[in-house]
């Protein structure tokens, strides 16, 4: 769909997992795909071979330099579901998001109510003055895929 779009991916260079085959998926559609892999997940994780062949594979010294280099050579943030590192790649999209550091949509997929808790939680901060309401209102929610796509065509228009 991605390629179908003419939407290229950044993501964290792997060949495994969900984002994996979204990878596979773009690349075999003829899609650009760029991976920012950290060098402490280069024995952990599988780089995506086809990425290194290619030379679109960027290593990184840190965790942090990761989010950077992915935020630096993105134009949004889209999050599927995911566990931990998905969480912590879009609560850093959204902090530098409020402080102003970047102005690019952040966009969180809830696939079948999968972050339905975490918003209903986010609705509690905003309830319980941890969260402004004019920051909560920066996560742009989308019920699937195709629904991501029309809300980052809204965007850009």
């Amino acid at each position: 769909m991605l390629a179908a779009e003419g939407i290229g991916l950044v993501y964290g260079g792997a060949s495994i997992g969900l984002m994996g085959a979204v990878a596979d998926g773009a690349l075999a559609e003829g899609g650009e795909v760029i991976g920012v892999l950290p060098a402490v997940l280069a024995d952990r994780e599988i780089a995506h071979s086809l990425l290194v062949r290619m030379k679109n594979l960027y290593y990184t010294e840190t965790m942090h330099e990761r989010k950077a280099k992915m935020l630096e050579l993105s134009d949004a943030i889209l999050a599927l579901p995911g566990g931990f590192g998905t969480l912590d790649e879009l609560m850093e999209a959204l902090t530098w998001l409020q402080l102003g550091i970047h102005a690019k949509p952040c966009i969180l997929v809830n696939l079948l109510g999968y972050y339905d808790g975490l918003l209903a939680f986010l609705d509690r901060a905003v309830l319980e003055g941890f969260l402004k309401s004019e920051n909560r209102a920066r996560i742009l929610v989308a019920s699937d895929t195709r629904n991501a796509i029309q809300i980052l065509r809204e965007w850009q228009s």
